[in-house]
């Protein structure tokens, strides 16, 4: 399987991530993950991330875009894999589209995580006082919330219109939305 998985901050993505990867026996590969990684190695790419981070920029879609594929050339990821967090925009879509090309391998399926944002927030909300993380406030959690939406609309449309996307409710258990999931993505290896 080779899978993507987005969704807004709160839905439980990473928590989703590991599950499905775990499931289908494939590795979860967080975009995020790997900026920490090489910024922990202190690798050339991650000093290079932590000059970008400490700008407040974001990091460029050809740094990201390198390390994924790095990643997902390795033997590990030869019968599959889950994307989480990326790709985020059309360049990243279409860089991914050439690699999938040239390996000749193709997506199965997109995962986009959805719910109100209103419940998001709630969520996390009581996340950030579990927590102790008094810089999650309702106004900050929504705009991360409007900001996602924004970044990701035309790569959830570009994957709609390819009849990958599979919208799956993220309210609920770990467990029920776990299962949402695994039925959606039945049903769409059955078609």
């Amino acid at each position: 399987m080779r899978l993507l998985i987005t969704g807004p901050p709160g839905a439980g993505k990473g928590t989703q991530a590991e599950g499905i990867a775990r499931r289908f026996d494939v590795p979860a590969i967080s975009s995020g993950d790997l900026f920490r990684d090489n910024i922990k190695r202190r690798t050339p790419l991650g000093e290079r991330i932590v000059e970008i981070i400490g700008r407040g920029d974001f990091v460029p879609d050809v740094i990201t875009t390198s390390l994924i594929f790095q990643r997902i050339s390795e033997a590990d990821c030869w019968r599959g894999w889950l994307l989480d967090g990326y790709p985020r925009t059309l360049g990243q879509v279409e860089a991914l589209d050439i690699v999938l090309d040239e390996t000749k391998t193709s997506l199965d399926a997109v995962i986009a995580l959805t719910a109100d944002p209103e419940e998001l927030v709630e969520r996390m909300l009581l996340r950030a006082q579990e927590q102790g993380r008094p810089d999650d406030n309702a106004e900050a959690i929504r705009h991360r919330i409007e900001v996602y939406h924004a970044e990701t609309a035309d790569v959830i449309e570009s994957y709609r219109g390819r009849g990958l996307l599979l919208e799956v409710d993220a309210i609920g258990t770990v467990g029920e939305v776990a299962e949402r999931i695994v039925s959606a993505l039945e049903a769409l290896t059955a078609r």
